[in-house]
């Protein structure tokens, strides 16, 4: 994985293409889809729902299928090769991931180690609460400010004062708007798979096209 571009723009910096980025965007993708495969092994599910994006409380409620479609995106945006631009959803993805992985790696050490061992990178990290700071540092080293984070405060307040609120932050509306437009997303992006381009190996990416029941690619 190349260490000196890095195309996913975010406030004034940028997402390094690192060791770290590649562990948490893959652990948390498959640790979602692990649990997607047991909720429906026993026909059941958390209450207030899984997966990587519930570190997100405004995210909470998008489904875990839907969480997998919105990081393979943009994983790949963060992979292109021209900069982009990173949504208020891409935020949020990238703390739900280093914040996902660094638990993961504190307290299923096993599972984080299948995981790594698999991949297309040969890598193997000792996951421990060094590599766990080290994760989280990955987001709190960037220079947005976490407004993902403030808008479930909008929720249960009246509009007015929502609304003054939200101006006294210096919120952006239209990027607001882009998380409530995940709120109702259902369904997958056809071109989901591609996107995955490495990040997860050959055998992942059959089993992700079986359970989410998309076309499998030519491999």
């Amino acid at each position: 994985m190349a260490h000196d571009e890095c195309m996913l723009h975010i406030a004034a910096s940028n997402l390094p293409q690192s060791a770290l980025s590649y562990v948490a965007f893959r652990v948390s993708f498959l640790e979602t889809l692990e649990r997607i495969a047991l909720a429906r092994q026993f026909d059941t599910s958390a209450p207030d729902g899984f997966g990587y994006l519930t570190e997100v409380p405004f995210l909470k409620g998008v489904p875990p299928h839907v969480q997998l479609d919105l990081l393979a995106d943009t994983w790949s945006r963060h992979l292109a090769s021209e900069q982009h631009e990173a949504t208020l959803v891409d935020e949020a993805i990238v703390y739900a991931v280093c914040e996902t992985a660094g638990r993961i790696a504190e307290q299923d050490p096993t599972f984080f180690l299948r995981v790594m061992r698999a991949g297309p990178l040969e890598m193997v990290l000792p996951p421990d609460h060094q590599l766990a700071s080290e994760l989280r540092a990955l987001h709190l080293s960037l220079s947005n400010e976490g407004d993902f984070l403030m808008i479930s405060q909008f929720e249960d307040m009246p509009p007015h004062a929502a609304s003054k609120l939200k101006k006294q932050f210096r919120l952006d509306a239209e990027r607001l708007e882009q998380m409530f437009d995940v709120l109702g997303r259902w369904y997958i992006q056809h071109d989901m798979l591609d996107k995955l381009l490495g990040l997860v190996n050959e055998r992942e990416i059959r089993r992700v096209a079986r359970m989410l029941n998309l076309q499998q690619p030519a491999l």
